[in-house]
């Protein structure tokens, strides 16, 4: 098994697919790392200007005005149906500041996390690629059955190529992550924010990190895994983009209480170490008007876990099961 997973490990590294991928995933990280250079630069002296010209009105506004919008505030506050906001939350008037105007400086601590989750989602959905193409390859090309030739025991050639497609990927995954989070570290260091860097926000970043790499790893699998049971790379693309267009992009919505079971909001609990989510309550008040009001709730580490854990398992073991049982030339 070993040995035969040495071989899959020399000929993923070998393939075009899979230099072009790493390189082009290499150049949206360059490409996300120069945003973030932008996002950080301070605002020129004539954006300064302008921006305190704004403050200045917005004060002296605020100051002439604040009681008077306040009492008028109140007065609509008053004639709201149930359920309504609380009076503080309808009619707050807090006075201008001078950093609300302008740019504000960036943040390593608060920016960090997102660019990690959407360097993941690159990742993950590269390797998914990555995978199914280098196992939906000998399919349609029809080198599995010679492949099987030397080695009959199909689960041992199934278990090597999917665990091939994971150990290839996942040192890949952490270099970028890596790169990633130092650089955004360096930007940030010279342009913005870094003083809440504490020890605890460093390790909450690297567990997030660890976590992405292990999910880009499945990632590699699985796609291993739909390319053999599709047998054929374009198919196995396929479907991954119909799943994120029409379910997670479209019918997300309106599968507003399903939330909890879509693969990309686990994803987020996984690496995250949870996250949240929002869902419409809606009621009819006693004008008899129908309203919604959002309500956040949280997905846990642990459901992300044990969704992602069971759905990975099922899809191997539906894989592998396949592989044994289907003849590799129909």
């Amino acid at each position: 098994m070993l040995r035969l997973t040495g071989v899959e490990l020399r000929r993923l590294t070998a393939r075009r697919l899979t230099v072009i991928g790493v390189l082009g995933v290499l150049a949206i990280t360059a490409l996300l790392l120069f945003v973030t250079w932008r996002e950080a630069r301070p605002l020129s002296a004539e954006e300064q200007r302008a921006a305190q010209t704004q403050f200045e009105t917005a004060h002296q506004n605020w100051v002439e005005h604040a009681e008077e919008d306040r009492q008028r505030c109140e007065a609509e506050w008053e004639k709201q149906p149930d359920p309504k906001p609380t009076r503080a939350e309808m009619c707050s008037f807090p006075e201008p500041k001078l950093e609300d105007f302008g740019k504000p400086r960036l943040v390593f601590a608060e920016a960090t996390p997102e660019l990690l989750l959407g360097s993941s989602y690159l990742l993950v959905f590269a390797a998914f690629l990555i995978g199914a193409s280098f196992v939906g390859a000998e399919f349609s090309t029809g080198a599995i059955g010679n492949w099987l030739t030397f080695e009959p025991r199909r689960l041992r050639v199934y278990g090597s190529k999917v665990l091939a497609a994971a150990i290839g990927l996942a040192p890949v995954a952490a270099v970028v992550l890596a790169i990633v989070l130092l650089g955004t570290y360096l930007i940030v260091a010279q342009l913005g924010d870094t003083s809440g860097t504490t020890g605890k926000v460093w390790a909450d970043l690297t567990g997030m990190g660890g976590r992405a790499v292990l999910l880009i790893a499945l990632g590699a699998s699985l796609g291993g895994v739909v390319g053999l049971l599709l047998r054929h790379t374009a198919a196995a693309l396929g479907v991954a983009m119909g799943y994120l267009v029409l379910i997670e992009g479209v019918f997300a919505g309106f599968l507003n209480q399903a939330q909890p079971w879509l693969v990309k909001l686990n994803f987020d609990a996984f690496v995250r170490h949870d996250t949240t989510y929002y869902v419409n309550q809606c009621s009819t008040g006693s004008d008899g008007m129908y309203l919604c009001n959002s309500i956040e709730k949280t997905l846990s580490f642990e459901h992300g876990a044990w969704y992602l854990g069971i759905l990975a398992a099922v899809l191997i073991m539906a894989g592998g099961a396949v592989f044994y049982r289907r003849d590799v030339n129909s």
